[in-house]
């Protein structure tokens, strides 16, 4: 049955959580993003010695658990941080998915642009950062809110290697406490409050340009 002391006493211990896992979603998408646009761009490369091997290591990213690769880095790189090394893992993964969506966005860039472009003799780094990447970035923000969320949900994972996140600190105060109907409801709670009014957020967005 629901204690409502335990919960009181849950839900400072939750909340703290909180702050980590919003840390490490703000910290990973922020390596999602720019490293996704990074992976977006060296897959097309006219050099198959760099588009064939980016290409052939963001499917294999893609194609394996998070939780996999966060055990994995934390055998191979033992020495760095906990919450540095889910951030990092967390937002490489993530950055295998926002490249396609950065290509997508790319691909959307109506053709005529890029022979006004040619037209106009226009430098491609020029052309890149004044013509393409606004209008492909500007397509793609609703897509990028939406992992935004995906991303903060998939905290918990971080517990493999032992961050300190709300879900963690959760079951760790339900194990000392025999309490875990309470901490687990309030960290769902915390999740819902947290990622549902962004969700809404998002949609409007998304609504917005469409038209």
């Amino acid at each position: 049955m629901w204690d409502m002391d335990a919960a009181r006493a849950a839900l400072p211990v939750v909340l703290s959580g909180f702050g980590v896992t919003l840390l490490a979603t703000v910290l990973g998408f922020a390596v999602a993003v720019a490293a996704g646009l990074g992976i977006a761009l060296l897959g097309r490369s006219r050099s198959r010695w760099i588009a064939l091997p980016v290409g052939a290591l963001a499917s294999f990213v893609r194609s394996t658990p998070v939780m996999v690769q966060l055990f994995a880095a934390w055998v191979l790189v033992p020495g760095l941080d906990a919450l540095a090394l889910g951030v990092l893992v967390l937002g490489l993964h993530y950055a295998t998915y926002l490249s396609e969506v950065y290509r997508a966005g790319i691909d959307a860039v109506p053709k005529g642009q890029w022979e006004a472009c040619t037209a106009l003799s226009l430098p491609r780094r020029r052309v890149w950062r004044a013509v393409v990447l606004p209008q492909a970035v500007r397509k793609v923000l609703p897509s990028l809110g939406n992992y935004a969320i995906s991303m903060f949900k998939e905290t918990p994972f971080l517990s493999v290697i032992a961050v300190d996140e709300m879900v963690h600190e959760a079951n760790a105060f339900g194990s000392t406490h025999f309490a875990y109907l309470e901490s687990f409801t309030l960290a769902a709670a915390v999740f819902l409050i947290a990622s549902w009014p962004t969700s809404l957020l998002v949609r409007r967005l998304e609504a917005r340009l469409a038209h």
